[in-house]
């Protein structure tokens, strides 16, 4: 069975259940600044999980969507774990709950997939001091014909979700709840495969030994953090699925290797075609190199183009990396191998027809060529650096990147595989300017946004809002947030203006802010298309994609009509904001600083 077939059945299967199919959200979402990119179908959806009512007016969503997950880009190379990826989901925004979910999952497994329900195994979980053990979802396997001995209790760690953790990890009013896993039963055989981590542990499911492969997760989001250790059961409780198409192939052909499949069987071939190698004797190098080529292809698809910050620092990173590995197969990276990897690319489009264009492999090429190219000029010396020197202290692997471009991650994979080591403290303090950098993008994160959605947050996420508008009120309308994150203490906002401001303009801003929030202002949002949204009026960044539909927040008037009335603030955001301006408090603009050529920062607090 293809790939496409499999999306298709799903998709199908959940809109016989009532299900509404939702096109996919962008890879790049412009309006979750907490993170890079997109990295599962549930991330674009939390607003609705939270209670607000989604755009099709249904409550049963379903959609296939393609993402990207850097926090796993040093597993890529195993048998399962990718960087890109589709994940097929189904949503019950407080609707259906644990008996339909999990008897359509296991329908749709055992009977529309041909998937025998001998080798499928599930895991929930075991509970803890504030919530109980999940009996219910047992009950129900069990019901369903999964005995006992193939049902496995696991803790918070592997089976609990929340965007934050644990229930101890959740900051006050965040959602979560317990989950329950199925994975699919290669075999006794493979229980020493290659990718075994734990061969003389006793085997289980979540063992990561190669002989089971996780294919589908449901997600019972029913509890809401009130309190310190205090979770209060949610009165409409949502069901949130999530499984890789990518495994759930790999299940369906019986075979635990996902780039066996045809949504990778292609690209591995041209690897082999324009490089001396063979896929069995390179396994690795040929997933990494085809994991990276694909997940390239899709962040400039997005428009994203390599850079040493945020985005364009992990397509950067996926490239060069794409070209070590070329070349640790033997191929040196000239401009006739640098065409060869065209192939790779054109790969990659006609596997997914549904996602580009035939004219997209020309920018794509001309980029991915580009940076290999630029890449290629000092990987030579780079590399020679590596392999004459015995011992590669901080300093050498900081002149690496300083000269040859080397990302930080790659000199230390290679230096790993010489079994060398470096110094941690002395690391650090050679890395300090790129230190931030590498790990916020390695978690798929960057400093920007909201840090959760707890009260604290929310109220000065509301109130970045009114300095917005206050700004614009005070200085012209040449302000536009080119920046802003927000913790529980403070919120820091960056917009451009010549010149830093004066003590009036400063005391006029604050004044007008806390007028508006005095004056306790209804704050509101109306879900609306793109283009009607765009002709309110509404602030927004005019360089970035947004999505066809989108929320405009509204603070004064217009409570029903976002085009009618004179509203103080009317803006374009996905995040979560207060209902009055009144629950705000009372606003203080700390500090101003002039952060680069025509950029201002600006810090508030609420006393």
């Amino acid at each position: 069975m293809t790939s496409k077939e499999v999306r298709e059945k799903y998709l199908k299967f959940f809109e016989s259940k009532g299900h509404i199919r939702i096109p996919p959200a962008p890879l790049v979402l412009e309006n979750d600044p907490t993170t890079l990119f997109t990295s599962s179908g549930m991330q674009p959806l939390v607003p609705y999980l939270m209670g607000e009512p989604h755009p099709s007016g249904s409550k049963r969503l379903v959609d296939s969507q393609p993402s990207i997950r850097t926090v796993d880009i040093d597993e890529v190379g195993d048998n399962r774990h990718l960087t890109f990826f589709e994940m097929l989901g189904n949503w019950s925004l407080g609707d259906y709950f644990k008996e339909e979910q999990l008897s359509w999952v296991l329908e749709f497994f055992n009977k529309e997939l041909d998937l025998e329900k001998e080798k499928l195994w599930v895991s929930v979980f075991e509970g803890n001091d504030q919530v109980p053990k999940d009996e219910d979802s047992v009950k129900i396997w069990k019901k369903l014909g999964i005995p006992d001995s193939r049902i496995f209790f696991y803790d918070a760690k592997k089976n609990w979700w929340s965007r934050t953790g644990t229930p101890q990890q959740m900051p006050v009013g965040e959602i979560g709840g317990p989950d329950s896993e199925v994975f699919y039963d290669f075999g006794e055989e493979l229980k020493l495969h290659e990718n075994s981590m734990y061969k003389d542990d006793p085997c289980h499911p979540n063992c990561d030994c190669g002989r089971y492969l996780e294919i589908g997760n449901s997600v019972f989001i029913q509890y809401k953090k009130v309190g310190e250790n205090k979770l209060e059961e949610l009165p409409n409780k949502n069901v949130d699925f999530g499984g890789g198409l990518e495994r759930v192939t790999a299940a369906v052909n019986g075979n635990p290797d996902i780039y066996k499949t045809d949504l990778f069987s292609s690209l591995t071939k041209e690897i082999e075609k324009i490089t001396p190698s063979l896929y069995e004797d390179n396994i690795k190098i040929f997933r990494i190199i085809a994991d990276h080529i694909k997940a390239s292809c899709f962040l400039m698809k997005a428009g994203v183009i390599p850079d040493n910050k945020k985005h364009g620092y992990v397509l950067r990173r996926l490239i060069r990396r794409s070209a070590i590995k070329i070349q640790e197969l033997g191929t040196l990276l000239s401009p006739k191998t640098i065409n060869s990897t065209f192939s790779l690319v054109r790969e990659v489009v006609k596997t997914y027809p549904q996602y580009f264009h035939k004219n997209d492999f020309v920018r794509i090429e001309s980029d991915l060529g580009a940076e290999i190219d630029k890449f290629a000029n000092t990987i030579h010396r780079g590399m020679q650096v590596l392999i004459s020197r015995k011992d590669v202290d901080a300093k050498v692997a900081f002149d690496l990147y300083q000269s040859y471009g080397f990302p930080l991650e790659v000199t230390e994979e290679l230096l790993a595989e010489k079994g060398q080591v470096i110094d941690k403290k002395q690391f650090e303090e050679e890395f300090e300017k790129h230190r931030d950098l590498s790990r916020t993008t390695s978690a798929g994160v960057f400093k920007g946004g909201l840090a959760d959605h707890s009260p604290e947050v929310v109220k000065l996420h509301t109130a970045t809002h009114v300095l917005l508008a206050s700004l614009r009120k005070v200085l012209g309308d040449h302000v536009v947030q080119k920046g802003q994150n927000i913790t529980k203490e403070r919120s820091r906002f960056d917009f451009p203006h010549p010149n830093k401001l004066t003590d009036e303009e400063l005391k006029k801003v604050e004044n007008t802010i806390n007028d508006v929030i005095k004056k306790d202002l209804p704050v509101n949002f109306k879900i609306m298309p793109k283009g009607e949204a765009e002709k309110t009026g509404a602030i927004h960044a005019f360089n970035e994609k947004y999505a066809d539909t989108v929320k405009v927040y509204t603070i004064g008037p217009s409570t029903h009509d976002v085009r009618s009335g004179s509203p103080f603030s009317r803006e374009f955001c996905g995040g979560p904001h207060v209902t009055h301006t009144g629950e705000i408090g009372r606003v203080k603009i700390k500090k101003q600083e002039k952060i680069g050529s025509g950029v201002i920062r600006i810090y508030i607090v609420i006393e």
